[in-house]
């Protein structure tokens, strides 16, 4: 099965190698027809530190690396 890749924006970055990273994602409301915005929360696993708050990234899934990470960031 292939891994999900999502993509959202750093809102922080003050752990170790662990960005939080903001995803959101736009659909209709099955009965208002409306277009409502959900935003979610992932701990991405950032090896060498590079990405910043405010930064656009990419993430996949990945074996758990901690008890909350299982999303790893690759480079755009």
């Amino acid at each position: 099965m292939p891994k999900r890749i999502l993509q959202g924006t750093v809102t922080s970055d003050q752990n170790a190698q662990t960005v939080t990273v903001s995803v959101e994602r736009r659909f209709k409301h099955p009965l208002l027809q409306k277009t409502v915005r959900k935003s979610k929360k992932y701990r991405a696993h950032d090896e060498n530190n590079q990405f910043k708050v405010g930064d656009t990234v990419r993430i996949q899934e990945c074996a758990p690396k901690s008890k909350t990470k299982r999303w790893e960031v690759i480079a755009n």
